[in-house]
Order: C-alpha cells, then structure tokens, then sequence
C-alpha cells in the first residue's frame, strides 16, 4: 500500500473520529453518523438555487448527494445539469460545503440512462447492451473508461453503475427496454461488468453494482410499484455479484426492491435482512457499503409508512439511504429521515453499533477514493 503523505493522513485520522462542533451546529458524533448515511437529491443548477441542500449538507451533514438531469414531478427538463461547465462549477461549490468529503452520485450507465447527454455537450455513450452483444475487451473498457473520465472532470466521484442485472426477461420495462444489462448469459454479464469497474477504478470512480439481488427478470417498474419476480428469478442473477466479491469488490452494491419468496417471504430486497445481511453480507462475503435503491419509489413508499421503511432497511443492512426526491419532491426528506434514524436509537429499536456498522464501512469508502494519496 502506499504510503500517505502527511496531511493525507492528518485528514484522514480526522474523518475517522467524529469532531465535536460548535453549538448549533452539531449536536453530537451520532448526527454525524446518521448524516452519512443518507444520500440525497435536490432542485437547483447552482447551490444558491436550493438552501435546502446547502443546509443538508452544512447542517445535517449528509454524506452524498445524487444529481439528475430531468425533474420527474414537475416534469421539467431542468434539474441539475445543463452542461458541462455549469455541473462542474456546482459539484465544486457543493463539495466545498461539507466537512466531510461528500459522495456525488449520477446514473451514467450508457445510452437511455445517462444523466449527462449529448445535447447538454457530453461525449455520447453506448448501452450496456450493444457492449454485451459486442462482447470486447477493449471496446467494453474504452467505454467505460470515456464514462469515467468524463465524471471525473465534472468532480462527480460515483456513478451509481453498472448494472449487474441479467437481461432474462427483454420485454422488462425497466431493464430490458432500456438495454441496460449487459447479457442474459451470467459469464458475458460478469465478464462486461468485471472491465466497467476496473476502468472506472483506473479513473478514480467508485462504482456501484445494481440492483441485488436481480431485476432483469421483472414485468413491472419498481418505480410505480410493487414487483414480485418469485417465479421469474433464478440464482444465475447472483452470479455477477458473487464473482466480483470472490476477486475484492468492495464499492458498493445497490439494492433492488423487487419481491423474492424465494430469499425473502415478507419483505423486498431493500427491506430483507435475510437478504442483504443474510445472503450479501454473509454467504457472498461482501464487505463494501450497501447502498438502497430511492426509499421514494413506489414499491417502498406506496406499501410502508416512512419509519417503517427506514427501520427495516437499516435492520436489514442497508448502510447508505437514497432520496432522490426525483419519484415524489420532499425538501424536508434529509430531515425526516435523520430524526426517524435518531429516534430509533434513542428508543433502542436500532443500536449504536448497528450506526457505528455503516459509518465505517462510508469512511473506509470515502478514504479510499475522497483522499488524496501520494
């Protein structure tokens, strides 16, 4: 391992031990802790457009923000990005607000699922599809590696990519329509996903595997509700994750909130310890952070209350909490989620430890990729 220079290893010894604040500004380390877990989005081309972030992320402290390219609820085709100078100018000014080292997050999958586009004047980028059927090294890393580089310029440190899905159903709203899986055949799958990550590695870009435990093989959109792939699933879906995690991923994994009896006969897959801690955690081995599909997206918010959802998603493992307040528009979401977070563990229903848990599996992430080393 390298060595870290001296003030690489000052800040991260810093990160590592919550700082007491000033009063008013932060009450106790626990805040801090809840604060990382929660990742979320806003309206806004410049950070002055939203105080609602700026005081998420001064006040708060939360520990990732997810930008977007199109406003669903409004349905407005500004939200965040309108070109390349303007989104790196606001990724700047939103890192410069936390104390912390903050995860900027984006779908940059290739194709339909892209967040920068070509007519705001991003480079264009192919499917996860057309590089599947091509099946080449070099085309596959080339592009994934353009995908990087081009966050990478626009200080954007995670792509919330690529998709790890198997494509077992073309007719899937969601996954197959859009031609975001790489193959229905699991050893092409890995193989394409396998040479995204390591080019988004080679750029400095945490990547996020999606969506565990399977989603290619659904008939309905999690967006509008709830979706059960019991007898369409099989455990092939598993095996894109299970090879990554045997050679070391450790980024991060998102959730799916597809229904499994199966793996789980009461809960979604963002809601399953059996799941994510049963399965993912203990019979895969991973070791990286878990991160939740949005919370606000039908399947979740349509069938459990708010408290609910959030209780179980931690009890079942989930370490990072996205709102992207693109499904449904809630300014006060970081808010109502921290003080839930917080009575939880007032109350005893969620232990410091399980906190503790989560907020160093964040750092470890964050020290891996948010800090310079020499």
């Amino acid at each position: 391992m390298k060595k870290l220079s001296f003030a690489a290893a000052t800040l991260l010894l810093i990160l590592m031990i919550p700082r007491p604040l000033p009063a008013g500004e932060r009450p106790d380390s626990l805040s801090i802790k809840i604060g990382q877990m929660l990742m979320i989005g806003f309206r806004g081309l410049r950070v002055e457009d939203s105080p609602q972030i700026t005081a998420d992320i001064e006040e708060r402290q939360i520990g990732g923000v997810v930008l977007f390219d199109y406003d669903v609820p409004s349905r407005s085709a500004q939200r965040n990005i309108s070109s390349p100078g303007q989104l790196a100018s606001l990724t700047l000014e939103l890192q410069r607000l936390s104390k912390i080292p903050l995860l900027i997050a984006v779908d940059q999958e290739g194709g339909r699922v892209s967040r920068l586009k070509p007519a705001m004047g991003f480079p264009p980028s192919k499917t996860a599809a057309e590089l599947g059927m091509i099946d080449n090294r070099d085309s596959t890393s080339w592009a994934a590696r353009e995908s990087a580089r081009t966050l990478k310029a626009m200080h954007i440190g995670m792509n919330l990519a690529p998709v790890a899905d198997l494509d077992t159903n073309p007719d899937n709203p969601v996954i197959g329509r859009l031609q975001r899986s790489f193959s229905s055949d699991p050893e092409v799958a890995t193989r394409n996903i396998r040479l995204s990550v390591d080019a988004f590695h080679q750029e400095g870009i945490i990547a996020t595997l999606k969506h565990f435990p399977g989603h290619g093989s659904s008939s309905t959109d999690t967006h509008l509700d709830f979706t059960d792939v019991t007898l369409s699933w099989s455990d092939k879906e598993l095996e894109p994750y299970s090879s990554l995690v045997a050679s070391g991923y450790c980024d991060a994994i998102m959730t799916g909130h597809v229904f499994n009896a199966k793996l789980d006969p009461l809960y979604p897959a963002t809601l399953s310890k059996a799941t994510l801690d049963g399965l993912l955690r203990k019979k895969i081995g991973f070791r990286g952070v878990i991160v939740s599909d949005d919370m606000q997206m039908n399947a979740i918010a349509a069938h459990y209350g708010l408290e609910s959802a959030i209780r179980l998603a931690i009890d079942a493992g989930v370490d990072i909490l996205v709102f992207g307040n693109n499904t449904a528009w809630d300014p006060l979401a970081a808010s109502k989620a921290a003080e839930i977070i917080r009575s939880l563990v007032q109350c005893n229903i969620i232990s410091r430890e399980r906190i503790d848990c989560s907020y160093r599996r964040i750092m470890e992430l964050k020290q891996r990729y948010l800090i310079p080393r020499r």
